[in-house]
């Protein structure tokens, strides 16, 4: 990505690397930052001019009435004309510099929450199973907000500099030795500003880990609530929270801590350096080295100087945090492990309905000592459907994960229709090859929504939805619904079964028709008459006639209507062959598929 690095860059550097930050954001949105930075130069500037008016009015109308014991009428509607003249056009520049920072700020957010979104589809499964969920939704909502913060000031800061540009000029051409009295101040300032960044930039990035690690804590109780509840954990789970929490506000607090003597001694500042010009300018008027004129523009342009000096305090505070934020989210952006794509079709399999899946001596793991699958070979057929038995661990899901291309094998490729999946263009596979996972996911949306995952420039026809639900064995409860295919769901579902989620989940992949259907273990809350009436709906509809079937199977029902079985032990393919012929000849494979029965049949009869 051209606008980060990634990264880090050396202590101490959180300034400079801040203002590069800040860089990238007006390198993105340029006219709607140059809007912001002239309203806010024109309030500076504005600003200043009250000043002037302020001086010449002491001088010419002031000072002339305490003397002559009476003032001119004109001078005063001269005066009046100019102050309203000068907060009307300062009115003007609030206006431009505050809507320009905000909508500057949030449309910085919007396109970094949907760059970090983006990113998280194009990694891999493989890069999120490094990740907690919610270090990545923190990486989305706070790190961004974090990142972009200073924009809001951003324009305030710059305008305000060159107000006091503008009032640093006035103080000199009013008075040299006043003014140089009065600009002490900002030696103080940087001083003050390096002490901030140094104690404040380390509780900063403390605090950003901290809140990913509690929305992971939160996420895992909410995610896990049916655990919790069942097995009596709750006080043990609100207690892994609240010592984050606890964490986190004291992480806070101590930066709050600090930020609170640092806002006050900014604005401090400038107010010991106006005692001290008015201890000068007394001096000085009795003197007779300067007019009193003179000591007021010196001493109020210095009260305008302590503005300029708080809205850049206000943007030098954000900077630590805005670089902890933009470290975390370029860490995202610039993650290796995106899948590459090539520019082939999917082939349509030479008229067959089905689609052919090779595997040639593919490996893959997880942990790089560990491998989960190692040197599987295999040809599936057109049409034909095959079951894959293994017990536990022995690599079943990581090969449908590999099939659908979440992940890309170690070694070896796989194959559809001759061609290497990573040959394919960008969402050709999805068109061909439809999996169905162990655990259903739902959205809150309503069943139509859930099934057909509509495009609205081309949506799917109801019939479709209804006939990928008969398929699915779901026609029935859906239709028995409040309102039918408008039913909402709720979240995950939560309104359905189990079994019920099971064959919605099911619905969704066959409403496309796929060449390819994978199920892992994907029936195994339906009982086992339903399941096979699904699996017997699939032979014998339009929608599933002639396609190429992997299942995941554990039921021995479900094993015995496959064409033929892979036996998987370790992540190796030990055997393979008809159900009937494997039983006799494996002892292995007879006793896992007769165990899963035997401890029903138990279950049962208890």
């Amino acid at each position: 990505m051209a606008d980060v690095t990634g990264e880090q860059p050396e202590k101490g550097s959180t300034t400079l690397e801040g203002f590069r930050v800040i860089g990238v954001a007006i390198r993105r949105e340029p006219w709607i930052f140059l809007l912001s930075t002239l309203g806010s130069v024109l309030f500076g500037a504005l600003t200043v001019a009250d000043a002037w008016v302020l001086g010449w009015s002491t001088d010419n109308v002031v000072r002339p009435a305490f003397r002559d014991g009476e003032t001119d009428g004109g001078l005063l509607w001269t005066i009046l004309g100019l102050f309203m003249a000068v907060a009307i056009l300062r009115a003007v520049g609030i206006v431009a510099r505050r809507l320009g920072a905000g909508i500057m700020q949030y449309r910085m957010q919007a396109h970094y929450r949907r760059a970090v979104t983006r990113q998280y589809l194009s990694l891999p499964l493989s890069w999120h199973q490094r990740h907690p969920t919610g270090e990545l939704l923190s990486n989305a909502n706070s790190d961004v907000e974090a990142a972009w913060g200073p924009i809001a000031p951003l324009p305030m800061a710059i305008g305000t500099v060159a107000m006091m540009v503008i009032a640093i000029g006035g103080m000199l051409a009013a008075d040299l030795v006043l003014a140089v009295v009065g600009l002490l101040v900002f030696p103080a300032v940087i001083l003050a500003n390096l002490a901030y960044q140094r104690l404040a930039s380390p509780l900063m990035t403390r605090a950003q880990q901290l809140r990913a690690e509690l929305s992971e804590v939160a996420h895992e109780s909410f995610d896990g609530a049916m655990v919790v509840k069942t097995l009596g954990r709750e006080s043990e789970e609100t207690e892994r929270f609240r010592a984050k929490a606890v964490e986190l506000r004291d992480v806070n607090i101590r930066a709050g801590r600090i930020r609170a003597a640092f806002d006050p001694t900014l604005a401090a500042l400038p107010n010991l350096g106006v005692l001290v010009v008015l201890a000068f300018g007394v001096q000085r008027v009795l003197t007779g080295a300067t007019v009193v004129g003179d000591v007021v523009t010196v001493a109020y342009l210095l009260t305008i100087v302590s503005f300029p000096i708080r809205s850049i305090g206000w943007l030098l505070g954000e900077l630590p945090r805005s670089v902890v934020g933009f470290r975390r989210v370029s860490a995202v952006l610039d993650a290796a492990g995106e899948m590459s794509y090539g520019a082939r079709a999917a082939s349509a399999g030479d008229g067959s309905p089905g689609a052919e899946v090779v595997l040639e001596r593919v490996a893959y793991s997880y942990v790089s000592d560990q491998p989960v699958l190692d040197d599987v070979s295999f040809r599936i057929e057109p049409g034909r459907s095959v079951a894959v038995v293994g017990a536990t661990a022995s690599g079943k899901s990581t090969l449908t994960s590999l099939i659908a291309r979440m992940v890309d094998p170690d070694d070896g490729r796989i194959l559809l229709d001759g061609t290497d999946l990573r040959d394919l263009a960008r969402g050709e596979l999805p068109r061909t090859v439809a999996v169905v996972p162990q655990t259903p996911f739902l959205f809150d949306d309503t069943v139509r929504g859930n099934v057909a995952l509509d495009d609205r420039d081309d949506p799917v026809p109801d019939a479709d939805v209804w006939e990928a639900l008969r398929i699915a064995q779901a026609d029935g409860f859906v239709a028995a619904l409040p309102h039918g295919l408008d039913t909402q769901l709720g979240e995950r579902g939560t309104s359905l079964s189990g079994g019920q989620r099971q064959r919605i989940s099911l619905a969704r992949a066959l409403v496309k028709k796929p060449r390819l259907l994978v199920l892992d273990d994907a029936t195994s809350a339906v009982d086992p008459e339903v399941e096979a009436r699904i699996l017997g709906a699939l032979r014998d509809s339009e929608g599933g006639a002639g396609a190429t079937l992997l299942v995941v199977a554990y039921r021995k029902a479900t094993i015995t209507l496959a064409d033929e079985v892979l036996h998987l032990e370790e992540g190796r393919v030990v055997d393979r062959g008809p159900h009937a012929e494997l039983v006799r000849r494996s002892p292995s494979y007879a006793r896992l598929v007769n165990a899963y029965d035997t401890a029903a049949e138990e279950v049962t009869s208890r």
